[in-house]
């Protein structure tokens, strides 16, 4: 056949392009971030040596939830600013067969806490009374919560998953440089909160590569690996914690530490396309509020939006005031309030909720309410993901509250106390330290459990284990774990681009957006100041620390880089 050369030189063109689009492909393919890949098992946590720890028990055969018994533990030696004996937690697991279950082992209150125990006489808020010191302490549950994970689905012996934390406490460990700056930034408080100073946190100056010894806390850590829940909960531990107490006015005593239990909860699931949604339900309001969020935000096309467009940046904002009023209203302790889980999370009333969208401007928060329910029913924290060789997964977030908790260190025993009364509504409608506001369901009561932001999260695809995924971050951990899943599913990111890319967070009050630093370019922030929207600031938005099971079988991590986070697997 006879060409013309205009023909010619067409056909030479489109061949230039298919070969200029190929290499691009494979350009890109090559460019792309994956975390670490292995054949079978993964462990991803805050710290490396709480990782190493984790995959060590499944080496010895040990399953995922011994493997997060272990990295918890690990994480309360090397990781003090979130790791604990002295906060509490969730669990979320879903076993290889399918089956699923969730732990709750929040915090509780004092038996003696009353609902205006943080105000004054004019029945104001005492600034600081319930962040930091003695009065900020609820009963800490992470030792039931992890022994009781155990009674149920562990398979190695209790005694050989605390050990690698005692190892640790009594050998000693290097600092990172993130810890040493993290202890710089607490020597005040240490020394003002507590009434013995805990010798072995103070310093003139930590350095990185420092090495730090916590021989009070491995013999704490040796009496539960001898004892169970009554080495902590009864004994020369509880005695430690109720002279600090009393030294420092606390509130806590024998019988709140004896008297406290992990309680197992039936887990939120529901659908967002072909993905199941397995999360965390009351007193956790991440579970309820992540599916509210990607079932309001599914009718939209934010794929062809693209990641962190105007559009898409205006509709997850307008969402999220949504969601965050709701929470604000109806969640709180299911043991003290009827949460309308079904109705919160029904397609019909999300799209009544959305009603008041614009896409071209904002809806100032003043104007967002709590839905009405009028349909019938159809700080610091850390997070750690693990999946094992038959395909069990687990997904931990478990937290002191702020950064370093109280900054009380129980003297003698050698563990920071949580701060967790922060996170009750000390009186309706004021924020706490992070900015959210409660009503009555949230109100202080004795012996009740303070709502949580945790999101410990599990994501099926089409009836398989797909991701495992949840981070710290106080009340933005839902909207960071809301957009590493989108991340995933819509943006087409692998598990390490999805939790290395900067976000933005909103959440109803205060009324602005929080991008952290490069998340949105100039363009993007001009355009939505036009549309209404007002702009805060954050350094970091949580620490996401994932897990990705790929087309192939194999497990990718996702460790944040915004710590020392760290996967590691076989």
């Amino acid at each position: 056949m006879h060409l013309t050369i205009a023909e010619r030189m067409n056909r030479i063109f489109l061949l230039l392009l298919v070969t200029s689009a190929v290499a691009c492909t494979k350009q890109e393919a090559e460019n792309r971030e994956t975390g670490v890949v292995t054949d079978s098992a993964m462990v991803v946590t805050a710290h490396p040596l709480a990782s190493k720890a984790g995959v060590e028990i499944l080496r010895k055969g040990g399953n995922a939830i011994d493997a997060a018994i272990a990295s918890q533990f690990a994480l309360a030696v090397v990781y003090p600013s979130a790791g604990n004996i002295g906060g509490g937690g969730f669990m979320v697991l879903r076993l290889k067969n399918g089956t699923t279950a969730t732990l709750d082992y929040r915090e509780k209150s004092p038996a003696s806490a009353t609902t205006t125990m943080y105000l004054d006489k004019d029945n104001d808020v005492i600034a600081g009374m319930s962040e930091r010191g003695h009065l900020s302490c609820g009963i800490p549950g992470t030792v039931a919560g992890l022994f009781e994970a155990h009674r149920k689905f562990g398979k190695l012996k209790w005694k050989d998953l605390v050990q690698p934390a005692i190892d640790l406490a009594l050998h000693g460990f290097t600092l990172t440089e993130k810890e040493a700056d993290g202890l710089n930034s607490i020597q005040e408080d240490l020394k003002k909160y507590n009434t013995i100073l805990p010798a072995f946190f103070l310093q003139e100056k930590w350095m990185p590569s420092d090495s730090i010894h916590l021989f009070d806390l491995g013999k704490t850590l040796e009496r539960i690996r001898d004892n169970g829940p009554a080495g902590f909960y009864e004994g020369p531990t509880a005695d430690n914690i109720i002279a600090e107490m009393k030294r420092g006015h606390g509130l806590l005593t024998h019988g709140d530490l004896k008297n406290y239990r992990a309680v197992w909860r039936n887990a939120v699931t529901d659908r967002y396309k072909e993905y199941t949604i397995i999360s965390m339900g009351p007193p956790s309001s991440g579970g309820i509020a992540l599916i509210q969020m990607l079932k309001a935000i599914e009718p939209y096309p934010v794929r062809e939006w693209g990641w962190n467009s105007i559009r898409a940046v205006h509709l997850m904002t307008e969402i999220e005031r949504r969601v965050y009023a709701d929470r604000a209203t109806y969640l709180g302790d299911p043991d003290f309030v009827q949460v309308p889980v079904d109705k919160l999370t029904n397609k019909f009333y999300l799209e009544e909720r959305m009603k008041t969208f614009d896409p071209e401007k904002a809806t100032p928060s003043s104007e967002v309410q709590a839905g009405k329910l009028t349909m019938a029913e159809p700080g610091h924290t850390t997070h750690l993901s693990v999946v094992d060789a038959g395909g069990t997964a687990v997904s931990v977030t478990t937290t002191l509250n702020d950064n370093y908790g109280s900054r009380v260190i129980v003297a003698g025993s050698g563990f920071i106390l949580n701060d967790e009364m922060d996170d009750f509504s000390t009186k309706p409608g004021v924020p706490n330290m992070y900015g959210s506001t409660g009503q009555e369901a949230n109100k202080i009561e004795a012996n009740k459990r303070m709502l949580s932001s945790m999101t410990p999260t599990i994501v099926e695809h089409d009836g398989k284990l797909f991701m495992v995924v949840g981070t710290p971050g106080g009340t933005t951990i839902i909207t960071s774990v809301f957009q590493t899943i989108l991340n995933v599913v819509e943006f087409d990111m692998t598990m390490q681009e999805a939790v290395r890319a900067k976000r933005v967070h909103s959440q109803w009050l205060p009324d602005e957006i929080q991008p952290e630093e490069d998340a949105l370019d100039s363009l993007t922030i001009k355009s939505l100041t036009g549309m209404g929207h007002t702009f805060g600031s954050a350094r970091e938005l949580g620490r996401v620390d994932a897990i990705l099971i790929l087309p192939n079988g194999k497990l990718e991590a996702g460790a944040d880089p915004r710590g020392d986070d760290s996967g590691e697997g076989y």
